[in-house]
């Protein structure tokens, strides 16, 4: 009989519905509500982007459904794979996600986050708060903690980055103008003083998707960045495109690298508040399609789980 194998698939979390999002944004601001012209601002955006709040989480529901189906194609004969959701910010919250392990006999368990970069701001406290419940629920689990030049996620990204400099192209655009802007979520500027590896594991992403691509002609920038008061790492994307158009750049391409699925950070902030700047400026920006099920990608990720479970089977075996 196969072992039955917990694999905790951890993400950010988005609102269910317009209902979900002051609930929401209370539990990022670790407790405070956000002001009514916060909220109704938060709201619009939502309302804003094609569909409303209801495909973000799909996406991620898809996501781990397809996971599960690839990881229990992959050959492995002495176990089952079975996939949990634990959100940071949003039920089912990745405690929620332990705990159901446990309830379900499952002794045993992979954490793995979708977002292939590693920060102790995001990564890291995923990686706190499920293990501090995994000692709870008693189950032992391992982590993957970054896939960021896995082969197959590079070569995902670079076949979307190659499929937008076509429609360029075909456009009448000469390739070699594109500027490749890849992008990724800010953090605050004082994690380099930590010696956090995020900046460097994007900078390592984009330069191995810009090879695969044949692409010379990018820069690296940040995107939607939080308000506080302190500094947020950066180029902005907006301040990049502008910077950009005064040189006479006319077409951009970005390739948002630090996210895997359509997301309000890829819907509203790069579709609707870049193209207005890019309207502004009067250039042509495209993004790449977001992975969402690309096959690869789900690859990347079922991969990187059996490897770890099979290092941990000689280890234990």
């Amino acid at each position: 009989m196969k072992k039955k194998i917990g694999v905790l698939v951890m993400s950010y979390g988005t609102p269910k519905s317009l209902d979900d999002v002051e609930a929401y944004y209370t539990h990022i601001r670790r407790g405070s509500a956000p002001s009514p012209e916060q909220l109704k601002e938060l709201k619009d955006r939502y309302e804003a982007i094609v569909g409303g709040v209801f495909p973000l989480r799909e996406n991620t529901d898809r996501q781990v459904e397809k996971m599960q189906e690839e990881l229990n194609k992959s050959g492995v004969e002495d176990a089952e794979f079975v996939c949990y959701q634990g959100l940071k910010h949003a039920a089912p919250f990745i405690e929620d996600g332990v705990r159901q392990m446990a309830a379900d006999g499952i002794t045993e368990a992979i954490g793995i986050v979708l977002a292939p970069h590693y920060s102790t701001m995001s990564i890291g406290s995923y990686v706190k708060r499920a293990q501090a419940t995994a000692d709870e629920a008693g189950v032992k689990i391992a982590f993957i903690e970054s896939y960021h030049l896995h082969p197959k996620l590079i070569e995902a990204f670079a076949n979307r980055v190659v499929a937008k400099l076509d429609e360029f192209e075909d456009a009448g655009a000469d390739r070699g103008s594109v500027k490749v802007l890849f992008s990724a979520h800010s953090l605050p500027e004082r994690i380099l003083a930590m010696g956090d590896p995020y900046r460097d594991q994007l900078l390592e992403t984009s330069e191995a998707v810009a090879e695969k691509a044949g692409v010379d002609n990018w820069q690296f920038t940040w995107q939607s960045a939080g308000r506080t008061s302190e500094p947020w790492l950066g180029p902005d994307v907006l301040d990049t495109m502008k910077e950009l158009s005064q040189q006479d750049v006319r077409y951009m391409l970005v390739s948002p690298l630090g996210f895997v699925s359509d997301h309000l950070e890829v819907l509203y902030d790069l579709d609707i508040e870049a193209q207005q700047v890019a309207e502004e400026l009067d250039v042509r920006v495209m993004r790449i399609d977001s992975l969402n099920t690309e096959p690869l990608y789900m690859q990347t990720l079922a991969d990187c789980v059996v490897t770890e479970w099979k290092k941990g089977a000689l280890v234990h075996g």
